[in-house]
């Protein structure tokens, strides 16, 4: 079973767990620190590295380990990667589809159209994206508990501390826009922490789904790549590409990307 070893490793599993929690934490609380809001150009830098560090963890973190555990398939070891990954697309644009959301720098709102407050639907757009990053976390996390011989401790804190960096921004581009609208300092911090408390749930549910069907793990990982990359495309590159000084966010991105690929390549 995979909880067979996990009285060897509680503390790094639970530290791995809240650790992307964190980065959301002490990006709200810049709030308190920060007179003024977010420059636009600041946000599309930092939703511009935020969208590098995704893409390379989808890439290394989950994708390829998915299509090394299937290797037994031969030429059809890539597979369970597609199938996981289209899953994993398919349900962020389900949950896209029926839970209201506002993506920053936009006045339309998306999903089914209930009266809520612009703040509140702000803070479920960013909810929303931090799902698939708990379900990388969480699967990552089982394939090592499980002594997966292609996912190593070093590769778990890789990821975890990858996916923290780009929730600093994401914790500080949530509250610095609400603060902005006249929002009290304490309450706009809480509601970027509360975005953020979505991650450790996914992770641990994603986690007790691993236990249950270990076989599955190749397209548990997938499926959490196609969900990463789908708020990437979907939210994250736009926004991070909008207005004038675009190349800003590009630069970002492949700052982010690089960063995730060291820290995947030299802890993992």
């Amino acid at each position: 079973m995979i909880w067979e070893r996990r009285m060897d490793m509680p503390v790094a599993v639970i530290q791995e767990i809240l650790l992307p929690f964190l980065g959301t934490f002490f990006g709200a609380g810049c709030v308190f620190f920060m007179r003024d809001g977010l420059h636009p150009i600041i946000q599309r830098t930092l939703t511009g590295f935020a969208a590098g560090v995704m893409v390379a963890a989808s890439v290394w973190s989950l994708l390829v380990p998915a299509m090394e555990q299937a290797e037994e398939m031969g030429r059809w070891a890539f597979l369970p990667a597609v199938t996981g990954f289209w899953l994993g697309v398919l349900f962020l644009l389900v949950l896209d589809r029926v839970i209201p959301h506002l993506h920053q720098n936009s006045s339309q709102p998306e999903g089914p159209h209930i009266r809520l407050k612009r703040t509140t639907m702000l803070v479920l757009a960013v909810t929303l994206h931090n799902i698939p990053e708990g379900m990388a976390v969480g699967v990552v996390l089982a394939g090592w508990i499980a002594g997966n011989s292609g996912i190593t401790a070093a590769g778990t804190l890789a990821l975890s501390l990858g996916i923290a960096l780009q929730n600093f921004p994401e914790g500080a581009i949530i509250s610095m826009p609400l603060r902005t609208e006249g929002m009290r300092k304490g309450r706009a911090f809480l509601y970027g922490v509360l975005s953020g408390i979505v991650e450790p749930l996914a992770a641990i549910l994603t986690m007790l789904a691993a236990g249950l069907i270990l076989p599955a793990l190749p397209y548990l990982l997938s499926f959490a790549a196609g969900a990463m990359i789908y708020v990437v495309v979907e939210e994250l590159i736009p926004e991070a590409s909008a207005g004038e000084h675009s190349n800003l966010g590009t630069l970002f991105f492949a700052a982010g990307f690089t960063v995730m690929l060291a820290l995947d390549v030299a802890l993992g």
